[in-house]
């Protein structure tokens, strides 16, 4: 079978009530806010949706424990707020995590502040901490540097392994309720008449033809981009709004007396640090470094990996962990407020909302900072900013947490039959894709080139790339590996499974050998454009680890 896409039509000289700037997290909340709301949406987005700071996240859905040292009570409450209601709305892609904070006596933290901060923290989220075995505890304690003497503590956070595929979600939500969505879609400025935002002109970098469309109002949701959307437009704000701060992270394979608990630590300068289980491997970050460069081109330096690995390594000298054993490594700019000297860390991670209309540019606003937790937050005040009355949804009660049945086994079967597929197969299904995955089983059925697994190491299958390709946006095979069926982040994967890959996804597509190798090679230079291999010259660290 070849699947057939559709050319995207044009969308020059048509109106919109909002034109929502930048797909990630935040803009495809807006965009899915206002289309629910029954309001004429057009989200775009110059590379990808979530290909920016969304993708380059530490993953996780915190209440924001680190803010409490800030003050910052208000931000903590509406992130435990949004972190319950994701583990129940989200519960296939949003799950509890058990956190583990470790101090040792170089700590610049003291236990009993932590201990008061933990509390607070509880009692605010309204729920004690969920249970860690007493075995699991003994096995880190074990793992970890014997030269130290650790006090370990623990609480109940969350991760999101995959906030692409929540991103994924939440788009197809939107585009069901009448939103209009491009990706690689680029801004090249907005338009401004007599001191109003009007419209914006466009560039479909997949037509390469300029566009034109009107709106009613224009929300600049670039991330780290929005000063340069502004200073396209000539629209000349007093001071820039962003001050960007490059967040880097490093992966590792799974080494003995890795946790399956996520831990919270110190790095050498006192700086927290998490080490958290991530898609088979362990994720390490995050660095907070000034980065005032193009957020496109942003790379992680070689003193953060090191920064980075010397964290994990002192914490576990056992596994004698050294440069050669990093998989890759990955670099985001965190859009926060421009604050001129204050340190990254005390800067506030509550975003807000810039109104233009005393800089010529009336029914434009630009959002600043926010991050994964509070995106749905985020969307609903913006919503409400423009006149569109959005009910706060109903409190939620806080309770114990409980892992989504994705593992449910009769939903699993049932998936599994349905496409006469693998159990291991239907429960990556029922993991990704949540209340689709019976739908995508049945199309799989049709052949089995659909069932056939994207490459030999994985369970995720065809069918979930023609998913993508039909109802999740998707353009390119970096849309599809990197963000929509992400297997591309596996522990497995290398340029053999890129090809490999390519070839199958080829057969399902049509494309001849022509379009087979330039997939390819766009999908391998985006590839090792964002996870970086670090160079292996370090003989410094081994030298300090030995």
């Amino acid at each position: 079978m070849a699947l057939a896409i559709k050319a995207r039509p044009s969308l020059d000289g048509q109106h919109f009530h909002v034109v929502v700037i930048g797909g990630g997290i935040n803009g495809v909340a807006l965009a899915r806010e206002c289309a629910r709301a029954g309001k004429r949406t057009l989200l775009v987005e110059q590379n990808d949706f979530a290909s920016g700071v969304t993708s380059r996240a530490t993953r996780i859905i915190h209440g924001g424990l680190r803010y409490l040292e800030h003050g910052e009570l208000d931000l903590v409450r509406e992130s435990i707020r949004e972190r319950e209601r994701l583990l129940r709305e989200r519960s296939h892609l949003v799950h509890p995590l058990q956190f583990l904070f470790l101090l040792n006596e170089h700590s610049r933290r003291s236990a009993l502040k932590v201990r008061a901060g933990l509390w607070l923290y509880e009692r605010i989220a309204g729920k004690k901490p969920g249970n860690l075995s007493e075995m699991e505890l003994k096995r880190v304690e074990r793992a970890l540097d014997s030269g130290h003497k650790w006090t370990i503590l623990n609480f109940e956070d969350a991760q999101c392994e995959f906030p692409e595929r929540l991103v994924a979600e939440w788009l197809t939500e939107a585009t069901e309720m009448g939103a209009v969505a491009r990706n690689h879609c680029e801004v090249l400025a907005v338009d401004v008449v007599h001191g109003r935002a009007r419209g914006v002109l466009l560039r479909d970098r997949i037509s390469a033809k300029d566009e034109r469309v009107d709106a009613a109002w224009i929300f600049n949701c670039t991330g780290p981009w929005a000063d340069r959307i502004c200073q396209r437009s000539a629209v000349r704000t007093a001071k820039p709004m962003v001050g960007g701060v490059r967040g880097s992270h490093i992966v590792l394979p799974r080494f003995a007396g890795a946790p399956t608990a996520a831990l919270y630590t110190e790095a050498s300068d006192g700086r927290p640090v998490f080490v958290l289980p991530w898609n088979d491997q362990v994720l390490v970050g995050t660095t907070e470094v000034p980065d005032s460069g193009d957020p496109g081109k942003t790379v992680p330096s070689g003193e953060e990996i090191e920064y980075l690995l010397r964290t994990a390594a002192q914490l576990f000298r056992k596994a004698k962990l050294s440069p050669h054993d990093i998989k890759y490594a990955f670099a985001g700019i965190r859009p926060l407020p421009n604050s001129p000297g204050n340190k990254p860390s005390a800067i506030t991670r509550r975003h807000s909302l810039h109104d233009h209309s005393d800089e010529g540019a009336t029914r434009m606003i630009s959002v600043i900072g926010g991050k994964l937790t509070t995106a749905a937050s985020l969307a609903r005040e913006c919503a409400r900013k423009i006149g569109i009355t959005v009910a706060e949804p109903k409190s939620i009660a806080v309770g114990p947490g409980t892992a989504l049945d994705p593992l449910l086994n009769e939903e699993v079967l049932e998936i599994a039959q349905a496409g006469s597929v693998s159990e291991e197969t239907a429960r990556g299904l029922m993991e990704w894709h949540g209340q689709r995955a019976i739908e995508i089983a049945r199309m799989a059925l049709v052949s089995a080139d659909l069932r056939a697994p994207i490459c030999p190491h994985t369970s995720h299958i065809v069918a979930e790339v023609v998913e993508a390709y039909l109802r999740e946006s998707a353009v390119s095979l970096g849309d599809v590996l990197l963000r929509r069926v992400p297997v591309a982040l596996g522990p497995c994967w290398s340029e053999s499974c890129s090809r490999e890959a390519a070839l199958r996804i080829g057969t399902v597509m049509g494309w001849n050998q022509q379009a087979l190798g330039s997939n390819l090679e766009s999908f391998e230079l985006e590839r090792t454009a964002f996870l970086r291999r670090p160079a292996r010259q370090s003989s410094t660290f081994e030298a300090a680890a030995d």
